[in-house]
């Protein structure tokens, strides 16, 4: 498979290919689906905006990546900046303008995923291109990003400000996820610091992750971009995650 063999839909235009999206495979960490915001809004993108659900197929009609967005009001009061509280409070925003029908001005991504069968072949920057042009046939004028940094699960105790700025000779990012939008014309706008929220009682974390949760400070577990703080004297541990808002204007 190249990308020269993928075409990219919406649900929009391919309704009848739900299923195939919702069933393809993915490599996320167990933890991060335990996010509540996520589990409440993630799931209504392709239902309720299926015009701003990407897909890719290969030449035998494989769903091997899709991209999810949605548009929201920055503009409205009360708003203008781009959020701490990242991915979860964009995801909050959208669906509240939906409901409300506000008018949207900003577009969000929200998530880019590539089949494992399928990654390491360029299809991110594909499904990013894909997200932009959908944004721009629409009208908007602006893609934001609250971006995960796709190697600094390597450097879980490096501050996310510190790695995010951090560049190659080329003057690129040296984060390969950041790369990828910085060479699609985005600059790096703030730091979220409250991405992604997950708490768990500690029997969860052990189940989602194998691991003991035993020990009260910070525990270092596969897939996250910073330590999860365990609290055995409480019974809970807790993982917020930064992410890196990027802007792409159109």
């Amino acid at each position: 498979m190249t990308v020269m063999d993928i075409k990219v839909s919406s649900l929009a235009e391919r309704p009848d290919r739900l299923g195939a999206v919702l069933g393809m495979a993915d490599t996320w960490p167990e933890f991060v689906t335990h996010d509540l915001v996520g589990n409440a809004h993630y799931g209504r993108i392709p239902t309720e905006l299926p015009e701003y659900t990407l897909f890719a197929e290969d030449a035998d009609g494989q769903v091997v990546a899709h991209a999810y967005s949605v548009p929201f009001a920055l503009g409205l009061d009360g708003r203008h900046t781009l959020p701490a509280r990242g991915w979860d409070q964009v995801l909050v925003w959208a669906f509240a303008d939906l409901r409300h029908g506000t008018r949207p001005d900003t577009v969000s991504a929200i998530a880019v995923t590539i089949a494992p069968h399928a990654q390491g072949r360029g299809l991110s920057s594909v499904m990013l291109s894909a997200m932009r042009d959908n944004a721009r046939a629409r009208g908007f004028r602006e893609v934001v990003a609250p971006v995960r940094p796709n190697a600094k699960h390597r450097e879980p105790r490096t501050p996310i400000a510190e790695y995010a700025h951090r560049v190659r000779a080329d003057g690129l990012p040296a984060d390969p996820w950041l790369r990828v939008h910085a060479r699609a014309g985005a600059t790096i706008d703030s730091i979220a610091p409250a991405s992604m929220t997950v708490t768990g009682s500690l029997e969860e974390w052990r189940r989602w992750t194998g691991l003991p949760f035993d020990t009260a400070g910070d525990v270092e577990v596969p897939g996250a971009l910073v330590p999860v703080r365990c609290e055995p004297e409480h019974g809970y541990a807790v993982y917020t995650e930064p992410n890196v808002w990027m802007r792409h204007p159109l």
